[in-house]
């Protein structure tokens, strides 16, 4: 039995300024019910098909506590979701950087997140796809 191991390694987190920064300032937005999405082709070689950061503003979440709670569960949902997009990537040879932002103020459940998750997946898909 060959099972793909979901994992979220330190290569797969997005920390470069450079390309954060240069997201913001040129990359490609889209939303699903719970995130705003900025994400571009990487102009820097990746050690993977995708690079991702996340964030959770301290404007609608006061406390530490609740924000990282909050990117702990989109970490989780990533990791769980991420295979199907990673295999279309690698098909296509593309490497991309994102960076998924919540919207909203109120705490939404693991289930919400994980259903928002996979529709931002399918929405990078298909504009894959188109390009």
């Amino acid at each position: 039995m060959n099972t793909i191991r979901e994992t979220f390694d330190k290569s797969e987190r997005l920390c470069s300024t450079k390309i954060i920064s240069g997201l913001f300032e040129s990359g490609n937005i889209f939303y699903t019910s719970l995130f705003k999405v900025v994400w571009g082709r990487s102009p820097a070689p990746l050690p993977g098909p995708v690079q991702v950061a996340f964030s959770v503003s301290k404007r609608g979440f006061r406390l530490a506590v609740t924000r990282n709670l909050i990117k702990r569960r989109m970490r989780e949902a990533y990791r769980k979701n991420k295979n199907t997009l990673y295999e279309h990537l690698a098909s296509q040879n593309i490497q991309i950087a994102l960076v998924v932002i919540l919207k909203g103020n109120s705490v939404p459940e693991y289930l919400s997140i994980e259903k928002s998750m996979k529709e931002m997946i399918n929405k990078l898909i298909t504009i894959n796809k188109e390009n």
